[in-house]
């Protein structure tokens, strides 16, 4: 069970003017766990007509934030502090999903991956692939 509302989410969604604009959706949350839409704009597409790589990795962050105060609950100032990101296919313009998980969960530092999906583009096969670490701070 997460630690964290959809309702906190929201209000912590307030402070995080970039995610507002993208329009991201948490579809779903467990502990350690997240499912994130980024809906299409055309301001996300790149020369070619694909979905943009800042775009996909802003995703790919945001769903792992989300996932980390999944599991830790309210800790807004968890922070990023890696994010690595291959990107495997190009995904045509349409909506593109995120799955994260955390792989490891210590008390100052998590760490998951994030799998990102079109699937009006690839079906289940991956677009991208992220892991990242957060830290968490001290006092929580």
């Amino acid at each position: 069970m997460a630690r964290i509302t959809l309702e906190e989410i929201a209000e912590i969604d307030k402070e995080l003017p970039w995610a507002r604009t993208l329009g991201l959706r948490v579809e779903s949350l467990g502990e350690g766990e997240a499912k994130v839409t980024l809906p299409f704009a055309p301001s996300q597409l790149r020369p070619g007509g694909t979905i943009s790589g800042p775009s996909m990795m802003a995703l790919a962050d945001y769903a792992m934030y989300i996932a980390v105060l999944s599991a830790i609950g309210r800790v807004e100032l968890a922070v990023t502090t890696s994010l690595a990101i291959n990107f495997l296919r190009k995904p045509p313009p349409g909506d593109i999903e995120a799955d994260c998980r955390l792989l490891k969960l210590g008390k100052r530092l998590a760490y998951g991956e994030v799998w990102i999906h079109s699937p009006e583009g690839h079906g289940e096969e991956p677009v991208a692939h992220a892991t990242a670490t957060y830290s968490i701070p001290p006092e929580r």
